[in-house]
């Protein structure tokens, strides 16, 4: 790409990027901190990838999701997941109606635009495995028919690290479909008092305006694909994925530590990520430093580890800053 292109994709991603500034600005009246959560959103939303956020309680994971809905003139809904969720609770089913001897279809909150997933590991495997059809086809099937999704549609779930009881693993299939996997961690003592000065009241107004469309949003995401990225940094992008999977041939001795590498989806969710934190940055170009910015939320879960990494308390996050370490930028 020329130059002169750069530099004119530069000044539409500046222009459109001030909408994002925007957003953010409402997601801040309920929202403090959290900066790190609310970019990766934002990349989701802009890259059209699913994100899995996990978390303790009480860190605003489905407060963020649900700001970033009211943002956005877009249907939102929210989805408990429990154990005793069945397929039709989220997906939808089919009503027999005895006057004619039809069926109609009754459709479920999947079909809003953005679905929070809450507590997405306590459901069993068939409600998973709906969920996973919507995710990755964009489509649900009911009975024998099968209806599309809305063009703008983004998954949003959520799950707790440290309450096992009750919750069913995730299926690696399903954990792959998740662009990004965000690890989302306290507030600083700044943070926590000023979560105390505005929160700790019996009644607690939180108002969030409207200010962006999903028109704005599908726009964006035309300028996104458009943003440049270099060859060279295609090229190291490939041999970051491929550093996970023969780890040797880029001399690093985590072999014994891995399991399976990241998959081919890992690649191709890692540059449209870098493009969207690119944009996010109010660049047209990727630079390397956008690439490792992003890098460990979308690898961290495609990376699976062995029972001796596991032995040895190893955990993805090493092997993947070992690999970023290692893989020579260009």
């Amino acid at each position: 790409m020329a130059h002169a292109d750069i530099q004119a994709l530069n000044e539409k991603v500046k222009k459109e990027s001030r909408i994002i500034a925007k957003l953010r600005e409402q997601i801040h009246r309920n929202i403090i901190g959290q900066e790190y959560l609310i970019d990766r959103l934002f990349v989701g939303l802009l890259a059209d990838g699913h994100v899995l956020l996990e978390g303790v309680p009480g860190l605003a994971k489905t407060l963020s999701v649900s700001t970033l809905a009211n943002a956005i003139q877009a249907s939102f809904k929210r989805v408990q997941f429990t154990p005793d969720l069945l397929p039709a609770d989220l997906i939808g089913t089919q009503i027999y109606n005895p006057k004619d001897a039809s069926f109609s279809v009754k459709k479920g909150p999947i079909f809003a635009n953005i679905i929070l997933a809450d507590e997405v590991n306590r459901a069993p495997a068939k409600v998973q495995s709906a969920l996973l059809e919507a995710m990755q086809e964009r489509q649900v099937t009911i009975g024998e028919e099968t209806i599309k999704l809305p063009e703008l549609f983004l998954v949003l779930a959520t799950q707790n690290p440290i309450e096992q009881e009750g919750t069913y693993p995730l299926p690696e299939a399903q954990v792959d479909r998740f662009m990004l996997k965000l690890k989302i961690v306290y507030p600083n003592k700044k943070e926590e008092q000023e979560i105390l000065n505005r929160m700790a009241k019996v009644k607690r107004k939180l108002d969030v305006e409207s200010v962006i469309t999903p028109e704005d949003i599908i726009r964006m995401r035309d300028l996104v694909d458009q943003v440049y990225i270099d060859e060279k940094l295609s090229a190291y992008i490939v041999d970051l994925v491929m550093a996970t999977r023969e780890p040797e041939a880029y001399k690093l001795d985590t072999k014994s530590y891995i399991e399976y590498g990241a998959s081919p989806r890992a690649t191709i969710y890692l540059t449209l990520a870098a493009k969207a934190y690119a944009f996010l940055q109010g660049r047209g170009y990727v630079t390397p430093q956008d690439i490792k910015s992003i890098g460990l939320d979308v690898l961290r879960h495609r990376v699976i580890i062995t029972y001796e990494a596991e032995a040895d308390d190893i955990t993805p996050e090493d092997i993947i800053n070992k690999v970023f370490d290692t893989v020579v930028v260009p």
